[in-house]
C-alpha cells in the first residue's frame, strides 16, 4: 500500500503546474560536446592502418614504409617500421594493421602484384618477416581482420570475377588461398576500399566483406568464411563510391558507413544499419556530414559508435540511425578501445585519442 499511495504522490507532483514550469526551465539532458585530442606523432605520413591494443599501446600503419607504435597513450611515438631494401622502402603502402599486444602485431602493403603482402613481428617491431607476397598480377589486396589471434582473413579486389580471399590460421605466419567457390560472382565494377582496415569484418562467428564501384554497395556476409551471401547496402555506390567499412557489435546489429571519396561533404546515402546479421540493411535518418572511410561500435556501450573521414567525424547514439557530428576530426580509420577511449589516424601524421565520458 505505500508503495501504491508513492506513485499516486509522484504522479501528482509529475502533473502539477510546478512540474510543468520546471520541465520547461530545464531542457532534456543531450551529452557533452566531444572533441578529438591530437597527439605528437611527429609525422607527416598518412595512416590508414589502426589498431588499439590498450588505451596506452596503438599501433598505426601508413605511407613511404612506416610503421609507429605507442606505449603510453600517444606521448611519444616509437618508429618500428620495416627495414627494406633501399630500392622498395618507399615503394610499400601499409593499409591495415592488426596488433595483439605490444610485441605482435601484422601488417598489410597494398597494391597489385608484389606490392600486397603481409609482414609479422613478435618482438615490438624490431624485426619484421614477409609471411605472404601476392604473385597474382591481378590481384589487389585491401584489408584484413582476425576474429581471434590465430585465424583471420585478408581480401583482395575480384580476380576471375569473384573476391579473392587469403587465410591463416597462425596468428598470420602463413596464408592459404581460400577456395572461390562459395563466393557469389562480383558484379562489373565492384571493387574493395583499402580506406581504413575495415572493408573486412569478423564478429560474433561471423565474416562481412563491405564493396564498392557499384550502385548500391553491396555488403557479403558468412558464417565459416567459405559460404557466402551478399545483400544490397542502401549505401549509395559508383566509381568512387560506396561501402567503406562494416562492422558489427553482435550477431545481429550491424554499422555501415561510405559514401564518394571524391565529393567528401556530401552527406546523402552515406550510413546504413542492420538488425538481422546483414540479410538487409536501412538508410540511416539522419546522415552523417560527408563521406566516412571507417567506423567503430564503442565496447560497453550499446548503440554508441563513432564514424571517420575527411570531411569529419561523427558519433550516433542509436545504433547508427541517427548521427551527431564530433569537432576537429578529419580522420581515415578509428578503432574504440573501450567504454571511454577511441584512436583515430589519418592524413599528415594526424593520430587521436576521443574521451567518451
Amino acid at each position: 500500500m505505500k508503495g501504491s499511495n508513492a506513485l499516486i504522490g509522484l504522479s501528482a507532483i509529475l502533473l502539477s503546474p510546478t512540474a510543468t514550469a520546471l520541465s520547461s526551465t530545464y531542457p532534456a539532458f543531450k551529452p557533452s560536446p566531444l572533441a578529438w585530442d591530437l597527439k605528437p606523432t611527429n609525422s607527416t605520413q598518412q595512416f590508414r592502418g589502426l589498431s588499439s591494443v590498450s588505451k596506452d599501446v596503438v599501433w598505426i600503419a601508413g605511407t613511404n614504409s612506416t610503421v609507429l607504435l605507442t606505449k603510453n597513450g600517444g606521448s611519444t611515438w616509437s618508429n618500428v617500421s620495416p627495414s627494406l631494401s633501399p630500392e622498395n622502402s618507399t615503394n610499400f603502402q601499409f593499409r591495415d594493421i592488426e596488433a595483439f599486444s605490444d610485441k605482435s602485431a601484422v601488417i598489410l602493403s597494398i597494391g597489385k602484384g608484389y606490392a600486397s603482402r603481409i609482414y609479422q613481428t613478435s618482438d615490438g617491431g624490431k624485426s619484421w618477416k614477409p609471411t605472404f607476397i601476392n604473385t597474382e598480377p591481378n590481384a589487389f589486396y585491401d584489408c584484413m581482420v582476425f576474429e581471434n589471434k590465430k585465424h583471420g582473413l585478408a581480401i583482395s579486389d575480384p580476380v576471375e570475377g569473384k573476391f579473392r580471399l587469403i587465410g591463416t590460421w597462425d596468428g598470420g605466419a602463413t596464408w592459404k588461398i581460400v577456395d572461390p567457390a562459395g563466393i557469389p560472382a562480383a558484379l562489373t565494377g565492384e571493387f574493395g576500399f583499402a580506406a581504413s582496415g575495415t572493408c573486412i569484418e569478423a564478429a560474433a562467428g561471423r565474416w562481412y566483406i563491405a564493396s564498392g564501384g557499384v550502385d548500391p554497395g553491396r555488403i557479403y556476409r558468412s558464417d565459416d568464411g567459405h559460404q557466402w551471401k551478399v545483400s544490397n547496402s542502401s549505401i549509395g555506390g559508383g566509381a568512387a563510391a560506396g561501402v567503406f567499412s562494416v562492422r558489427f557489435r553482435d550477431e545481429k546489429n550491424g554499422i555501415a558507413v561510405g559514401g564518394d571519396y571524391e565529393k567528401p561533404a556530401e552527406n546523402v546515402n552515406n550510413a546504413a544499419w542492420s538488425k538481422d546479421g546483414g540479410k538487409t540493411w536501412h538508410k540511416a535518418e539522419s546522415f552523417p556530414g560527408g563521406y566516412r572511410s571507417g567506423v567503430s561500435w564503442v565496447s560497453g556501450r550499446g548503440r554508441t559508435a563513432v564514424a571517420v573521414g575527411t570531411s569529419g567525424s561523427d558519433i550516433t547514439y542509436d545504433g547508427g540511425k541517427n548521427w551527431q557530428a564530433i569537432g576537429n576530426g578529419s580522420f581515415d580509420a578509428v578503432e574504440c578501445v573501450s567504454r571511454d577511449t577511441c584512436w583515430a589516424s589519418g592524413l599528415g601524421g594526424r593520430v587521436a585519442r576521443l574521451k567518451l565520458s
